[in-house]
């Protein structure tokens, strides 16, 4: 077997067993997908093994294919922090940089913070991924997570960008109709404008205030998995969101919205999360510090409630 092989073809095959799919492979890697099949078939050439099993609608890694993509990530990441090492020398930084956010921490704030540190270092090729709930970033090659709320995992540094809360809000008009909720058991009674997946009718929400920590189980006609549905029915007045201060801060200074309970919010600040083994990693060391600087003072900064 020749030992020979190339890092570009590796990163090919592991872009396609991390996706499960060849278009999607050469869709995120600007590339075709004639050329990642042929990659992909070299490897197997080479290796003599079957590393895919295709079907009409999905590829599925075989095992001798989960057994290449260990070693590979780990080839692949020692060659990433070879050329980061390297690069240190550099006043600029190299490479490829993958960032993960949510979908309106992306829009309004990270996606455009990333234009910046693209247009002013332009040898960084950078990925931005919008997801709708977590994701295992080591799994998915992630450098850097843009998230809201708790960082539990032990692999995982977190650095803190803001401190946040996620508060209760709802529009005027739904507090025309039926008052403000005195007490956070009451929201059990009311219509809250569920941001959930599919498959749970209900949210608990746990919210601190003068009595300290509570918990409620509350549901609502109407419910989403995408925040920018739930955030609209609010504002139509279907009922009571609970979002983060940063997120509905302008809604409620414009006066669109109010908020509920205001001695009562959750703790969910914003964090910038890294693997432990890029924490040398100069590139990412520099990127976190320039997200930080720009979510917390630039023209994109994260702005909570005054």
């Amino acid at each position: 077997m020749n030992n020979q092989f190339d890092l570009n073809s590796l990163r090919i095959f592991c872009c396609v067993a991390r996706l499960s799919s060849f278009v999607g492979a050469a869709l995120e890697l600007g590339i075709s997908a004639p050329v990642v099949t042929l990659r992909i078939s070299e490897l197997e050439r080479q290796f003599g093994v079957k590393l895919f099993h295709r079907t009409t609608r999905r590829v599925h890694i075989s095992d001798q294919g989960e057994l290449l993509y260990a070693w590979a990530r780990k080839l692949l990441d020692m060659a990433d922090d070879m050329s980061d090492a390297m690069s240190c020398t550099k006043s600029d930084p190299v490479g490829s940089l993958r960032v993960s956010t949510t979908l309106r921490l992306g829009r309004n704030h990270v996606c455009p913070i990333l234009s910046m540190l693209g247009m002013q270092y332009p040898k960084l090729d950078i990925w931005l991924e919008v997801v709708g709930t977590p994701l295992d970033i080591i799994a998915e090659g992630i450098d850097i997570d843009i998230r809201s709320g708790e960082v539990n995992e032990p692999h995982l540094i977190a650095h803190r960008i803001v401190k946040s809360q996620r508060i209760l809000c709802a529009a005027p008009s739904y507090l025309e109709r039926y008052g403000h909720p005195t007490s956070v058991a009451e929201l059990a009674k009311r219509d809250c404008l569920l941001f959930r997946e599919r498959d749970r009718a209900f949210s608990v929400w746990h919210l601190d205030g003068p009595n300290g920590s509570e918990s409620v189980k509350v549901t609502g006609r109407m419910g989403s998995n995408h925040s920018d549905m739930v955030r609209s029915w609010a504002l139509n007045g279907y009922g009571i969101i609970m979002f983060s201060d940063w997120d509905i801060a302008a809604d409620i200074k414009s006066g669109k919205m109010i908020r509920v309970l205001p001695l009562h919010s959750q703790p969910a600040d914003v964090w910038a999360v890294t693997p432990a083994r890029l924490a040398s990693s100069a590139k990412v060391r520099f990127s976190i510090e320039f997200l930080i600087d720009q979510l917390r003072s630039g023209p994109f900064a994260l702005q909570g409630i005054e």
